[in-house]
């Protein structure tokens, strides 16, 4: 099963990094159709876009619609350290949106150790606190909208699940921003080197921090 996992994972990252080639190669090839500097001028008109930007996040984070989608679109819209900081923005609004749902949902009504397979972890996530929280976050193959929902179910403080989803979820909101600021890059013409070199980096960061997700779910379970 630990084996399989880790191959699941090595895919999943092997398919990013071909995704991220593929669109710097797409970028590059239609680049004439879609100018960035003139979304980051239309976004720039309105104050109040990257409120409006958050507030879809949540939206899409509760219709489960995958925050790949939403953190490339924050890179392509306001570059990469603000859409970093956008997105970051959104996955918290939309995880507490999900987490708020299933807990005022649920009051009480189901019993987590009558729930096979699923209760045991999320019983585990009770104990471990933030540090779990955090570990969850850390696996990409686990949908983000599943994982608000499922720890809405436990009684996990909110004060532990929103330190443990922010730990957890800057990896890979650092490297969906990352592709749509490369792609942003490659479509006005700039280098695209150095936003693909961070991409790389994060997506490294992303395999270690999976590896030490279980065993921190492990240790503090």
């Amino acid at each position: 099963m630990l084996a399989t996992s880790n191959r699941s994972r090595l895919i999943l990252r092997a398919v990013l990094a071909i995704v991220l080639a593929v669109g710097l190669a797409l970028g590059w090839r239609y680049r004439g159709l879609l100018d960035p500097a003139e979304i980051h001028a239309l976004v720039g008109a309105y104050p109040f876009a990257p409120l409006v930007f958050i507030l879809l996040h949540g939206a899409a984070s509760i219709l489960f619609v995958p925050r790949t989608v939403m953190g490339i679109a924050a890179g392509l819209l306001f570059g990469f350290w603000a859409g970093f900081v956008w997105a970051t923005a959104g996955c918290l609004f939309g995880a507490l949106l999900g987490f708020g749902v299933a807990r005022w949902l649920n009051a009480g009504l189901l019993d987590l150790e009558a729930m096979p397979g699923l209760g045991p972890m999320l019983m585990k996530a009770e104990r471990g606190g933030w540090r779990s929280v955090a570990a969850l976050r850390f696996v990409p193959i686990l949908p983000h909208p599943v994982v608000n929902y499922a720890l809405g179910l436990t009684k996990v403080p909110l004060s532990a699940y929103l330190i443990g989803s922010m730990v957890g979820l800057l990896p890979m909101t650092f490297l969906y921003v990352d592709i749509g600021a490369a792609g942003g890059s490659v479509l006005t013409g700039r280098s695209w080197i150095e936003p693909t070199l961070i991409g790389v980096g994060a997506l490294l960061l992303s395999l270690v921090f999976s590896k030490l997700a279980s065993r921190l779910a492990a240790r503090w379970s």
